[in-house]
């Protein structure tokens, strides 16, 4: 189901078959991802069958122009001697009635119309505009997360990568389009430099260079640098003279930095700078997440607080749930993460037979992950959460009964009301950003309708290892949780007075590189009243 190397491939693969965020509206769990690629080369295969039959058939057409040729040419040199022989006469009238009507049906044959049958039936599964967009907005967020510049994409130099996988002058043109068409400048202006940085190095493209200049030009002066601007914008008008909006667009920004000049009393303006666009030169925009950088940061493996004094205080010990007669003989491994919140890791928490199981029940039912909106407690999909789930009845199989039971000894918390174990599966640049798991006070119905009171804990595993990116992090305090496959986590989301705890407010940093696999278990209040009684102070 992973696929490498990533994402260019993907990208790439959508290119050819069309020319928003989460899964990041590219609505394709890897395991249709991976069906694609088997697609692609099916269709590879009846193309080449395709290209056979019609080179089969020019071959006979070829066969018959040539035979015609040397029969034409005798008879034409003197057609009353050729004639005169009653056998030319019989085949010239067998020839003219007979022979040129089956070539004219081998002519009229159409060797395409298995490729097309093909085409048809394949078609449905194909991915659209919007996933390529959304594809393409993956790309975007891991540049911005890991700070990688377009130059490092476009030649495919990813960490842990080692396959080839390049972005052409046109990928990156329609890159940096799909940026502009979403009014995001700063990554038009980082793709289209690309784009045009690649040309002016010789490399071959279908785009026009004014077309590139038109949109950098453009695209920079939304970043308010006027005069990269008016310099790039004069490189255009140089190129196509008669660009209907090129001089328009120079005279417009001329007069701006005119207006700006004298408004700082400046007659001369300094040049602008030849430096290429680069990672760095503008300031990406704020937006709606306030701690955007530090999550960010967490992802990269910045700002992570684990200072000597608090790693001596963790530890590791076998858990047996409280002498839990299932965990008397064979006690998880339990191993500190952070002491508060105090966040534990139990080792070999599921077998590779059992992940195995999860996973194949989990596909055939693998839809765009969800979360409850916090008026309602509806479900519904959002933006900020870029994976695929499914959820699994304890009922549907003997191994999630298992695990369910497993997650309640462990924890000794019952999980009769919690909720369903959820599979998420995350692709390149699948991601949820930084959410809490508990309802807040502002959002009294989020769990409304369930009935069993708010998320008292969490109980997270990873089911798959990740070659890069795919961290759980806490930017309230400066934790990154690194997924190992068989292991899981636990935090309790409430204090025992039932209030949240806001610390617990974590992200799935977006895979880089690989694919992520996990499940989750959100163990509910109520029921617990006896196994985790209520404290006596607002935060005990």
């Amino acid at each position: 189901l992973c696929w490498y190397p990533l994402p260019l491939h993907i990208y790439n693969h959508l290119q050819f078959h069309i020319q928003h965020g989460p899964f990041f509206s590219f609505h394709f769990p890897l395991g249709q991802m991976t069906d694609l690629i088997y697609t692609e080369k099916e269709l590879v295969q009846s193309l080449k069958e395709y290209i056979q039959a019609e080179e089969s058939k020019l071959a006979a057409v070829k066969s018959w122009a040539n035979k015609l040729d040397v029969l034409t040419l005798a008879s034409t040199s003197d057609p009353e001697v050729y004639l005169a022989h009653p056998v030319n006469a019989y085949k010239l009238m067998k020839r003219l009635n007979t022979e040129w009507s089956e070539l004219e049906s081998l002519v009229l044959q159409d060797p395409s119309d298995g490729f097309i049958s093909n085409m048809t039936v394949h078609r449905q599964y194909f991915p659209d505009e919007e996933d390529e967009k959304g594809a393409a907005k993956a790309l975007m967020r891991l540049q911005d997360t890991y700070k990688l510049d377009s130059e490092s994409f476009s030649k495919g130099k990813l960490p842990g990568v080692h396959h080839n996988a390049i972005l052409t002058v046109d990928d990156c043109y329609d890159m940096g389009k799909t940026a502009y068409n979403e009014a995001d400048y700063y990554h038009a202006v980082l793709w289209m430099q690309q784009s045009l940085r690649q040309m002016d190095a010789g490399e071959e493209h279908v785009v026009s260079k004014a077309d590139v200049l038109d949109y950098l030009s453009y695209s920079v002066y939304q970043m308010g640098d006027l005069p990269r601007a008016i310099e790039l914008t004069r490189r255009l008008v140089a190129i196509d003279s008669s660009h209907q909006r090129a001089g328009g667009n120079l005279r417009y920004f001329e007069k701006l930095l005119s207006k700006q000049l004298k408004e700082l009393n400046q007659e001369v303006q300094e040049p602008a700078t030849e430096e290429p666009i680069q990672l760095g030169t503008y300031k990406r925009p704020k937006d709606y997440l306030p701690e955007r950088e530090i999550y960010e940061g967490l992802c990269r493996g910045e700002g992570v607080k684990m200072t000597s004094a608090r790693r001596s205080r963790l530890y590791c010990r076998y858990h047996d749930g409280n002498r839990n007669p299932r965990l008397l003989l064979q006690p998880m491994k339990e191993e500190d993460e952070w002491d508060s919140p105090h966040i534990v890791r139990y080792l070999n928490a599921l077998s590779d037979s059992e992940i195995e199981k999860i996973k194949e029940l989990a596909k055939p039912r693998l839809a765009r992950a969800t979360v409850r909106d916090p008026k309602t407690g509806v479900l519904t999909t959002a933006n900020y959460r870029v994976s695929k789930s499914a959820w699994l009845e304890g009922e549907e199989d003997p191994v999630i009964e298992r695990v369910n039971q497993r997650i309640e000894d462990i924890t000794g918390l019952t999980t009769q009301t919690a909720e369903l174990l959820q599979i998420a599966n995350y692709g390149v640049g699948g991601q949820y950003e930084p959410h809490f798991d508990f309802s807040r006070k502002d959002e009294p119905d989020a769990f409304k309708t369930l009935g069993t009171g708010n998320r008292v804990a969490t109980f997270l595993n990873y089911m798959s290892d990740v070659e890069a990116g795919g961290a759980t992090v806490f930017p309230d305090f400066g934790a990154a949780i690194y997924p190992k496959k068989g292991t899981a986590v636990f935090w309790y989301n409430l204090f025992r007075s039932g209030e949240g705890d806001y610390r617990t407010r974590h992200a799935a940093c977006p895979v880089l590189v690989g694919c992520k696999w996990v499940s989750n278990k959100w163990i509910h209040e109520r029921g617990q009243e006896f196994r985790r009684p209520c404290g006596l102070t607002e935060v005990d």
